[in-house]
């Protein structure tokens, strides 16, 4: 892969931003005297100002200094525009980027559907036609594989451009980011699913009640297993338990909608029906998409299928049309009041603070995903009961973040846009916003001990102090989980989790029986790999996961 070289320009002599003695304003830019700066996102933007310390811009920007003056870069995110997830904070930052480096950006917005090939395509023929791509994690086999990412080790350890750390990255994340030595990902989006429940609702005592004179049991808040949270969903679907509107509620919704992201919910509510416990990747713990010996396929397992009819039983305490539904349809339901579940991703809880859009704020509650009360063991191949459930950790969702094409012409110009937006402050920021999709991952946005943030810091950007507090938590134990679901980072992952997402929704939708569809998966992943070559499948997964 291509590393950097030292990276002359004309004013060799750069002073740096913390030395300024006297305030300068731009129009996006402003130089303080306070050995500060104000990054000013404009009107579009509720006229939002971010201060960082004047050393996190990095000496190459200063006030009239523009270092890639004339340069032009072009970035590549999912569509969503200006407001959009993924795509809005470089709306947002580029305004500030342009003046500060003298360069234009140009987002190419690109339907999730078209964007890996776009991408792969103009990789693959070495056209150089977009200097970066904002990917998710699961491209990566196909990047570094074919030696088509950037590596930007040595911009990392430079003072020249804006500052941030990966080191602030769990373990679980920091994979997602790198290949083997190289560091590929520019920190930006911090994915995994949690749950989310109603608080006010699971811990008001008139409805425990009624629920022990129901079903017999105590109602566990948050609930610890998947058992428990179809039992929860099954009593309250149907119910008029929210006092938003006359109409009946749910117990839970998803977003199932083919040739999304709806593949994703199967992948984290499985992992704890699937994945064998151990200190170590072996032929059977830690692993849950391919033998790691011969790569036949897992997906068609006795835990697998199991899974999927479990998704499909809780999938009838939601509103029917909800296997057509997209992400925000989801969140937008749960948000007006209308289930007592939903899981999903970071975005959730940042949305429920928008109380433009959302009529719970100060009502959520979130944890981390639950477990099943039994797993298949691989081994032995029997059911293993854990009644208690056993914490399940995911990486699952893009982790959507920049990687610099190894074929750009300015590498240098194109990093310091995106480590623009990897700043501490404005990472945060955008975390704390749920309209950006850029969800929490990183040490300054967890509580202690696992992190540094300050619970005062989410209250002041407008969080509920309830809700800012499970939410952290839940992502904290998530990323930190001792036992997580391995994410799958080989060649043709998009194109195996396409085929996966086809038949999930035959299932979904009554056309296929659980064991049909995933036995369907399994039948095409053999065909896939063995034209891709298994041999060099087989010793790129064993490396992706860690198997010796």
């Amino acid at each position: 892969m291509r590393h950097w070289k030292t990276f002359l320009m004309a004013s060799t002599v750069l002073a740096t931003a913390g030395a300024l003695t006297a305030a300068q304003a731009g129009e996006f830019v402003d130089w303080n005297d306070d050995g500060t700066v104000d990054i000013k996102l404009g009107p579009d933007y509720d006229n939002t100002v971010i201060t960082v310390p004047a050393s996190d811009m990095g000496t190459l920007f200063g006030p009239d200094e523009k270092p890639f003056e004339g340069v032009e870069i072009s970035i590549t995110v999912n569509s969503g525009g200006p407001k959009g997830g993924i795509s809005g904070p470089l709306h947002a930052f580029r305004p500030a980027w342009e003046e500060l480096s003298g360069g234009k950006l140009n987002i190419v917005e690109l339907p999730f559907a078209e964007h890996f090939t776009k991408m792969t395509t103009d990789l693959r023929t070495g056209t150089g036609q977009f200097d970066a791509f904002m990917v998710g994690a699961f491209w990566y086999g196909d990047i570094a594989a074919g030696n088509y990412g950037f590596p930007i080790n040595d911009f990392l350890d430079s003072d020249e451009f804006p500052q941030w750390t990966i080191d602030s990255m769990p373990a679980s994340l920091r994979t997602l980011h790198t290949w083997g030595d190289d560091i590929l990902g520019t920190l930006n989006d911090g994915d995994a699913q949690a749950l989310y429940y109603r608080r006010d609702i699971l811990e008001d005592p008139e409805w425990q009640a009624q629920y022990k004179a129901e079903t017999g049991k105590d109602m566990n808040v948050p609930p610890a297993t998947w058992q428990e949270v179809l039992e929860i969903s099954q009593f309250f679907n149907g119910k008029n338990w929210d006092d938003g509107d006359d109409e009946e509620d749910s117990g839970m919704v998803l977003h199932l909608k083919v040739g999304e992201q709806g593949h994703f919910h199967f992948q984290s509510l499985s992992a704890s029906f699937v994945i064998n416990p151990g200190d170590e990747v072996t032929q059977f713990d830690n692993v849950y998409w391919f033998d790691p010996t011969d790569m036949t396929p897992l997906i068609n397992s006795e835990g697998h299928v199991a899974a999927l009819d479990f998704l499909m039983e809780l999938n009838e305490t939601g509103p029917d049309a909800q296997v057509g539904w997209s992400l925000g349809e989801a969140w937008d339901y749960f948000l007006r009041g209308k289930s007592v579940f939903v899981f999903s991703w970071g975005d959730v809880g940042s949305l429920v603070q928008d109380e433009t859009r959302s009529n719970i704020k100060g009502k959520m509650g979130a944890s981390v995903v639950p477990a099943s009360d039994t797993y298949w063991d691989f081994e032995t191949q029997e059911w293993v009961s854990v009644p208690e459930g056993r914490m399940v950790g995911n990486t699952v969702g893009g982790s959507w973040h920049g990687v610099i094409s190894a074929f750009s012409e300015n590498p240098e110009a194109t990093y310091s846009m995106l480590a623009l937006m990897a700043m501490k402050d404005v990472s945060l920021w955008n975390s704390q916003n749920g309209w950006t999709g850029v969800d929490p991952g990183f040490s300054y946005q967890f509580l202690p001990p696992q992190g540094e943030a300050n619970l005062d810091d989410f209250v002041a950007a407008g969080w509920d102090a309830g809700d800012a507090e499970s939410y952290l938590q839940a992502y904290s134990d998530t990323f930190f989980a001792d036992t997580s679901l391995t994410y799958l980072r080989i060649p043709g992952t998009f194109e195996y989790w396409d085929i996966m997402d086809k038949n999930l929704s035959a299932a979904m939708s009554g056309q296929k029986t659980s064991q049909e569809a995933l036995d369907d998966t399994a039948a095409t992943w053999e065909q896939i790999t063995d034209r891709l070559g298994r041999d060099e499948q087989l010793s790129l997964y064993q490396a992706a996961i860690g198997y010796k």
